[in-house]
């Protein structure tokens, strides 16, 4: 909760029948991160736009609970924490307000890291992210990746098929920004460059090992 009042006790945000919401127009940096333009952001193509917000792009920090709903207490009545400022308040705890590298993937950019650093600068104007790193998606077969689909793998299920470093090797072949296309010829191919690598490794071992010794 103290994040929530944090927000609250400097302007940032309101409180609506048990809900509270964010007000970006507080936010004069809101599309810093994304570097979107406002209106590439319309309102109601997607979710209905609740008429209590200031703003239709306003979003929650706390929702009301409604009936048969996980629950906690709050000032505001009982309810939950919105998506973003879970990540918010568990970075903060555990990392500070300021620190490195925070990562994710690319579909995260908007809105959810773009409202989490909007959030965590309405709370500590201290706030800081040195560096953001967001990975491109990893395909199965051209598709992304997911459970929603079934093509998924656990990186426990491919190393007992193929050793560790041949995963990496594949993952590191392409830009971190880039998406990656899992194929099971692509894992062969990347273990065998692996299984190569550690080969020569091997013969200049032993050409070291051949060599006479020089005593000075």
């Amino acid at each position: 909760m103290d994040t929530h009042m944090a927000i609250i006790s400097n302007g940032c945000a309101y409180e609506v029948e048990g809900d509270v919401y964010f007000s970006i127009d507080k936010s004069p940096n809101y599309y810093q991160l994304s570097k979107r333009k406002p209106e590439d952001n319309r309102a109601g193509e997607r979710v209905a736009v609740d008429s209590r917000k200031r703003n239709p792009k306003d979003f929650a920090l706390w929702k009301a609970a409604k009936p048969g709903e996980p629950s906690w207490d709050s000032p505001w009545g009982p309810g939950r924490p919105g998506w973003h400022i879970e990540c918010s308040a568990m970075s903060a705890h555990y990392l500070t307000y300021s620190f490195d590298i925070h990562g994710g993937g690319i579909d995260l950019v908007f809105p959810h890291h773009e409202n989490e650093l909007a959030q965590s600068c309405a709370t500590c104007s201290e706030s800081h992210v040195k560096y953001w790193v967001h990975n491109g998606f990893v395909l199965v077969n051209g598709e992304k990746m997911s459970k929603s689909l079934g093509n998924y793998f656990t990186i426990r299920e491919v190393t007992e098929m193929y050793h560790p470093l041949a995963v990496r090797h594949f993952l590191l072949s392409t830009h971190y920004r880039s998406p990656v296309n899992f194929l099971i010829s692509q894992i062969e191919i990347a273990s065998d460059a692996v299984y190569y690598i550690y080969q020569l490794k091997f013969f200049d071992w032993l050409r070291d090992r051949s060599k006479p010794a020089i005593v000075y």
